[in-house]
């Protein structure tokens, strides 16, 4: 099976040396292992914050999937803007050379977040903060904003001695040694002919199986004997609403064709609007209203609704927020139109979002589409079901914020919907 990485510089041969990087040839990537390490346990879950545990529990929980990757001669390792025990990782000598390069093995490089070395020391001298974070460990820096003071610093404290050249000769090896695993020095360029396959028909047809692929159904009909799945294609009339169902931004997320966008048509595909009125028949008629109205709710007979809501795009601190709720004015829309049409709810979120218990009773079926991309079609082939649903949930979905963080093993562990659960059109 293919893995990210070997997907991205390709399969190594049996024989390859332990750790050290792979890149099979100029169609594959250098693929990067972020951020090392325990920036997924932080207190709060909060964005760049502090992961507060032993070591046993660190190697435990957070250092397993970077085994993974060096055994799979991943070529670059990213330091985490976050923090273990209260001493940031980007300084953290221990961990990114005693550990990492040293205990697991890693041949290739460790570079910096994007200005990671000045977020040591908030405020202090480039002096300072690159001989912490280069004598730690860090082997390439990305982004220093002053890049001339960045390099006089770091030559005056070779000159000094407070930078020892063995340091230095490490980190360009060990840059050196990716890039001779890439073939750079052979072909310094990319092939451009390759532009032609980006946005392809085949490669949309792949990330469109993906889609249908990564949907959980969470719920299907206030009754089991009634499903609302797999919706009719020759309903008379159907209404489609909410914020993210004619938004590629808003299904895209963010990274992007930018940062963060607040979306829009931020590039080419099928919204979920696009690939409703692509899928239902000629005799359809889909009316669209992105916040509903009473009187478009009074004035037609719809056999069903489909809204389609989520987060805005998030990244980063960005991300970092003490509420995962849908708005209220959005889940009063949700209410209001599951009050009068049978309703699907298509949830555009990269992460669980807190459900009030009256309007998760008061629609029919509630489908976690994630971040689907560029692909809307992806959705409508399950959801008027030319495809069954094979999804299953990657974390536990809460009942509440409080219950943050999530055991599945722990005796009080009682979510909204447990890891790993998902329905099909047809419960068995």
């Amino acid at each position: 099976m293919t893995s990210i990485i070997t997907g991205l510089q390709g399969i190594p041969p049996a024989e390859h040396s332990k750790g050290h990087p792979f890149v099979a040839g100029r169609n594959n990537v250098i693929a990067c292992a972020k951020h090392f390490v325990g920036d997924g346990g932080t207190e709060g879950g909060k964005n760049e914050g502090d992961t507060r545990t032993s070591y046993d529990d660190l190697e435990t929980v957070h250092m397993g999937p970077y085994l993974d990757c060096i055994s799979q001669h991943v070529c670059t390792v990213m330091a985490s803007h976050s923090s273990y025990n209260g001493q940031k990782m980007h300084c953290h000598k221990f961990l990114l050379t005693d550990v990492l390069k040293n205990k697991l093995g890693f041949k290739g490089f460790i570079i910096s977040d994007w200005r990671g070395i000045e977020k040591i020391e908030v405020g202090a001298d480039y002096r300072v903060l690159a001989a912490l974070g280069i004598n730690a460990g860090i082997d390439m820096v990305l982004g220093p904003l002053d890049l001339v003071k960045f390099q006089e610093d770091l030559m005056s404290l070779v000159e000094a001695g407070e930078l020892p050249i063995s340091r230095i000769d490490d980190a360009v090896e060990r840059i050196l040694r990716v890039k001779f695993a890439a073939g750079i020095f052979e072909h310094p360029l990319s092939d451009r002919s390759l532009l032609d396959l980006v946005g392809c028909k085949p490669h949309r047809e792949i990330a469109r199986e993906a889609v249908r692929k990564s949907l959980v159904l969470l719920k299907n009909g206030k009754d089991l004997e009634k499903p609302l799945l797999p919706l009719n294609k020759n309903a008379r009339k159907i209404l489609v609403a909410g914020t993210h169902s004619d938004d590629l931004g808003y299904q895209s997320g963010a990274w992007t064709v930018s940062w963060i966008r607040e979306g829009g048509r931020t590039t080419i595909g099928t919204t979920i609007l696009d690939a409703i009125k692509q899928t239902v028949g000629p005799e359809t008629e889909v009316i669209f209203e992105q916040c509903q109205s009473v009187d478009t709710l009074s004035a037609h007979d719809f056999a069903f609704a489909i809204v389609a809501v989520g987060e805005p795009p998030y990244a980063e601190y960005i991300s970092s927020k003490t509420g995962l709720v849908i708005p209220s004015d959005i889940a009063d829309m949700i209410c209001s139109v599951a009050d009068r049409v049978p309703t699907l709810l298509i949830l555009i979120t990269g992460r669980p979002l807190e459900l009030k218990p009256h309007m998760l009773e008061k629609i029919d079926a509630l489908v976690a589409a994630w971040l689907p991309g560029t692909e809307g079609n992806g959705i409508t082939d399950v959801v008027f079901g030319d495809y069954d649903f094979v999804g299953r949930l990657p974390v536990s979905w809460f009942k509440r914020l409080d219950q943050l963080p999530m055991d599945p093993g722990a005796n009080m562990y009682d979510p909204l919907f447990p890891f790993g659960f998902g329905l099909t059109h047809s419960p068995k």
